[in-house]
């Protein structure tokens, strides 16, 4: 995530409060971390399955995929011979769905995160171990070693180059929802605000966005009306009684809520997405290892195998998340610029 910022709008506008709080029921935990329930319950050989128990934030897949020696025999051979994968997550203390959260055993730590981290340990023929700490302390273990690589919506930024290396994984988007029966769409002109009433979350990366955009239009003469709610489930109200006409938030969480309520009255729609980093770079999210620590480059081998071979879309869609692909992943691609990071 590119900044504090970000991160708050992470937490604050990916889910509602109610679904927090079902999906996340014993998250919290003592301390910075936590190993309680990190692994499901285990698949066939050559498999991993995918949301096994995502209650409802993903399709249920079972994807095959097995080892590629080539790709394994590029690991550091302590990483080789301790036979596991250490894939870290910054999701205590409620979670964040759909990407990392407690699933409906209530006790797996499952979402479209730990999830890929079990189809690239699966790459590399290492048993994955899941371990939820605090965002900061997730960092921690990276920097101690109790961390090999973390998978936790982390944004590509030059800052953080200073210490980490990276493989990108995923697009890192914002996007607008609307009701489903409204026409509107963005399609990446902010032009298409004009007349418009928005809510974004204060203090957000997101709203420093459309507030650039508010102050555009005024100056061609126009009007975007942006409101403010204190929670994600008056936004939605809102959105439903028609007194906003779209929402501006992290894309997964949208893309969350759309999947949740696809079969009700107040089903919503993605209407177009649009870079968290801003207009100047499309935002990566990345899987983070130690500077120097010689991981990036066979995880990066690791996704593109699974783009290659169709596993990673399967990934994506289970998740509704098929809107943030990328072509490919790239070791230490540009990143979010040291004067926005």
């Amino acid at each position: 995530m590119p900044t504090l910022l970000t991160r708050r709008s992470l937490i604050r506008g990916l889910t509602t409060a109610t679904a927090v709080a079902t999906l996340a029921t014993g998250l919290a935990a003592c301390g910075g971390d936590s190993d309680a329930a990190t692994t499901t319950a285990a698949a066939k050989s050559g498999e991993v399955v995918i949301g096994q128990v995502a209650n409802g934030a993903a399709r249920p897949t079972t994807v095959k995929v097995s080892e590629v020696k080539s790709i394994s025999a590029e690991l550091p051979a302590a990483l080789r011979k301790s036979g596991k994968l250490v894939i870290g997550e910054g999701a205590l203390p409620a979670g964040f769905p759909p990407l990392a959260y407690v699933g409906s055993d209530q006790k797996t730590l499952t979402g479209s995160e730990p999830d890929l981290g079990r189809l690239v340990a699966a790459v590399f023929g290492l048993t994955p171990e899941v371990k939820n700490f605090t965002w900061e302390n997730m960092f921690v273990g990276i920097d101690s070693g109790k961390v090999d690589v973390a998978l936790s919506n982390i944004t590509d930024t030059e800052e953080r180059k200073k210490k980490y290396e990276f493989a990108s994984y995923r697009q890192d988007n914002l996007a607008f929802t609307v009701p489903k029966k409204s026409t509107w769409n963005f399609d990446g002109n902010y032009r298409n605000l004009a007349g418009r009433t928005v809510a974004v979350s204060a203090g957000t990366n997101q709203e420093k966005i459309l507030l650039e955009w508010k102050a555009k239009l005024a100056q061609e003469g126009k009007k975007l009306t942006v409101k403010y709610y204190q929670d994600s489930n008056s936004v939605y109200l809102a959105l439903a009684g028609g007194k906003i006409d779209a929402y501006l938030g992290p894309n997964p969480g949208i893309a969350y809520h759309n999947r949740q309520t696809a079969n009700t009255p107040d089903a919503t729609r993605t209407a177009g997405t649009y870079s968290g980093a801003g207009a100047r770079l499309q935002g990566l999210i990345a899987a983070t290892a130690k500077k120097d620590s010689g991981l990036a480059k066979p995880l990066a081998d690791a996704i593109n195998h699974l783009i290659d071979n169709g596993q990673y879309a399967q990934w994506l869609k289970a998740y509704n998340l098929s809107n943030e692909a990328v072509a490919t992943s790239e070791v230490n691609p540009p990143g979010l610029p040291l004067d926005n990071s």
